[in-house]
This record gives C-alpha cells, sequence and structure tokens, in this order.
C-alpha cells in the first residue's frame, strides 16, 4: 500500500467531512473505495463523478487492486479460498467442496425445501476449526422473513460439539422491514467484516422484500436497478473481506411450462448473471431433499441427496 495514502482523508479531493459521508455510507476501507464506482460515491458523499473517479483512482493505486495478474497467479489465489462444510459429504461434493469465499452462493426452491436450514447449518458451521470445515470466524445474518431460529441454531451448533450460547454470541442478526432498510444493513454489515468477526454473510430472503414492494410490469427497471445495487454490495463484501455470501431466493410460477419443473427463481437476468454458484433445492422423500447445481463457472451441473434432521443437514 502507498507510504502517503493511508486513510481515506488522505485520498486527493476527500476532506473530513466527505470522509465522514463515505464511511456513513459503508465505505470505510481504501479496498471498499477502490472497487466502487463514480455513481455510487456520487450519489453518497455529495462529490462530482469527475472527483469520484479520481478518488476511486487513487484508492486503487493505494491498495494494489484492479490490476491484471497472470492466469498462474490467479489459480495460487484460488488456493487460500476458505470452505465451509454444510454437513452433507455429497452436498459439499457438488459444489466443489463446500460453501467457498469470495462468491455469492444462491439457494432457490419452493418453501420448505431446505434453504433456511441450509442457512442455519452455515452460521454454525463457519465457526468451526479449518481443519473441521469451518472458518473459525463468525457469521452476520439478515433476517427479512422472520426465519432465524436461535433454538435451531443451538441445536446445530451442540451437534457440532460447540458451546451452543458461545455459538450463538458470534452470530449477528438483524431484522430488514423493507428493501432499503436491507441494503442498509449489508452496508453496516460491513462494519462487522472490517473487524475480522466474521466471514459469512447470510440474507434470508435476498429477493422477498423486492418482490413484495415492486409489484407489476412498470416497477420492474426500478426493482432490478435496486437489487443490482444490493448485489454489488454483497460482491464487494465476499471479495474484500475473503467472505462466504449465502443468500436465499424464491421462485414463482411458469404457466407456460408443459414439461419439467414449472417454477423459476425470482430476480430474472441481474441475479442469475451475478451469482457465482446456483442451487436449485427440493423435497424428496422421508426427510430428504434433493440440491441441484445449475450454475457454475467451473463445476458440471449435478445433484446431491442429503437429508434435515434435528442435527442440522446431514447425510442420508
Amino acid at each position: 500500500m502507498s507510504d502517503i495514502i493511508k486513510e481515506i482523508e488522505d485520498l486527493p479531493g476527500v476532506g473530513p467531512i466527505t470522509a465522514e459521508k463515505l464511511r456513513g455510507g459503508g465505505f470505510s476501507t481504501l479496498e471498499a473505495i477502490a472497487v466502487s464506482s463514480p455513481l455510487e460515491l456520487h450519489e453518497i458523499a455529495d462529490i462530482t463523478e469527475a472527483t469520484a473517479a479520481k478518488v476511486i483512482l487513487a484508492a486503487r493505486n493505494a491498495a494494489d487492486v484492479g490490476g491484471f495478474i497472470s492466469g498462474e497467479e490467479l489459480y495460487e489465489r484460488r488456493q487460500t479460498i476458505g470452505r465451509i462444510t454444510s454437513g452433507s459429504s455429497r452436498l459439499d461434493e457438488l459444489i466443489g467442496g463446500g460453501f467457498e469465499t469470495q462468491a455469492i452462493i444462491e439457494a432457490f426452491g419452493e418453501f420448505g425445501s431446505g434453504k433456511s436450514q441450509i442457512a442455519h447449518q452455515l452460521i454454525a458451521a463457519v465457526q468451526l476449526p479449518i481443519e473441521k470445515g469451518g472458518l473459525d470466524s463468525g457469521a452476520v445474518y439478515i433476517d427479512t422473513e422472520n426465519t432465524f431460529r436461535p433454538e435451531r441454531t443451538m441445536s446445530i451448533a451442540k451437534h457440532l460439539g460447540q458451546d451452543p450460547h458461545e455459538a450463538l454470541r458470534n452470530i449477528h442478526v438483524a431484522r430488514a422491514f423493507n428493501s432499503s432498510h436491507q441494503i442498509l444493513l449489508a452496508e453496516r454489515a460491513e462494519e462487522i467484516f472490517e473487524k475480522g468477526d466474521a466471514r459469512l454473510l447470510v440474507v434470508d430472503s435476498l429477493t422477498a422484500m423486492f418482490r413484495a414492494e415492486y409489484i407489476g410490469r412498470g416497477t420492474l427497471a426500478e426493482r432490478q436497478q435496486k437489487l443490482g445495487m444490493h448485489l454489488r454490495q454483497l460482491h464487494k463484501i465476499a471479495n474484500v473481506y475473503d467472505a462466504c455470501v449465502y443468500v436465499t431466493n424464491q421462485v414463482s410460477a411458469k404457466p407456460d411450462a408443459f414439461f419439467g419443473d414449472p417454477t423459476r427463481p425470482i430476480g430474472g437476468h441481474v441475479l442469475g448473471h451475478s451469482a457465482t454458484l446456483r442451487l436449485y433445492l427440493r423435497k424428496s422423500k422421508q426427510g430428504q431433499r434433493i440440491a441441484r447445481l445449475v450454475d457454475s463457472p467451473s463445476l458440471p451441473e449435478g445433484e446431491a441427496l442429503f437429508m434435515l434432521t434435528e442435527n442440522g443437514i446431514e447425510d442420508k
């Protein structure tokens, strides 16, 4: 990092007042500013887009981000990616060894398909030592549908050999009441990641608030723009803080589907192109669930069968 620019206030065109606005808007580090857009800084800090572009360039030079590297260097970096076990060896194998950091992993499916159960499993498992499939860190849970259940987390944590109350203390939970509040909570969550207190962010559900507030085709463009902004914030958390971002998504019916599964995930192309991995979950028999990997940059499509039990997620 540059010897001259060490703090936000050191950036050209940024004084104490602008720095305070940036921090208040969730841009509390040089790295966070370096991966932002001029429009974002313009809206948050009330500076011109030209000034914002200069600020971003200076932050990129100081934080040494944004340049080209060789494919071999990228490969070596990816060897350091952390992974959180799901509790099921089959599901872990399907997604390349577990829920990985520096990625947004989306799980979509109908009610009761296991989306929130995976979320509860992960917020306990992330606290495990690395050698046991965790990241030895805490979690942040943004709850938009009142799905978080501390009792469920305690049960899973106990099965994993953890102190249930200690496990709860390492989970930061907030209830979002509308889409704007949801976006604000994601920005506030960055403070927790900056302190090193978490390496997993759960948003359950990502799309529920947007779907409820933006009804009809006339609001579609505004909804997608706002959702896209939210996803950029989540990607920033994943990449800057080497975190895993797990989001759940709802499905809607496809009335024109005569063959195959008559459901599709909410969020359209904005979410479809943004998620690193996409898992489609559906119910099977006797408490079993089927996870289908439908989109990944490097892994083949496939399916895995797992169980939902009192202990959490397990193999059959």
